[in-house]
């Protein structure tokens, strides 16, 4: 399967979080039984937000939180397991770390339970806490 496209979510269209909750409870382990109420708060309140689409099913999706200068933070980065080693997890990261508000940011952190040697090609280090780090400047 490839995806058609990849595009940061258009705020004045709705993402559709029915399909990004099931999304999480199929390929997210750490995500599972979110509800639909706090995934609005949530993706309301974060800059950028990035998904993969495969026509009109959501198939990837990673959202960021910054102060736009000093330090952010990536989370959520999911691909559906059905399109997973087809470069999408990559693409998605990038997207989120090329977004005008992630530009200057000097310190981008990241949590990961299992893929920290996929973070790691993407230039991110493995930091002395539980957190991962990108040091820019």
């Amino acid at each position: 399967m490839k995806a058609q496209a990849i595009r940061f979510c258009d705020r004045s269209a709705e993402l559709d979080l029915h399909q990004l909750q099931a999304l999480l409870n199929k390929s997210a382990f750490w995500a599972v039984d979110r509800q639909i109420e706090d995934l609005k708060i949530a993706v309301d309140r974060s800059e950028p937000v990035v998904s993969a689409w495969d026509n009109n099913k959501l198939i990837g999706f990673a959202r960021a939180i910054s102060d736009g200068v000093y330090r952010a933070t990536i989370f959520d980065v999911v691909i559906d397991c059905d399109y997973q080693q087809l470069g999408l997890g990559r693409r998605l990261v990038a997207t989120v770390l090329a977004h005008p508000c992630m530009q200057r940011v000097e310190r981008i952190y990241l949590t990961t339970t299992h893929h920290q040697g996929f973070y790691e090609q993407l230039g991110f280090a493995v930091n002395t806490s539980t957190t991962m780090v990108l040091m820019r400047g």
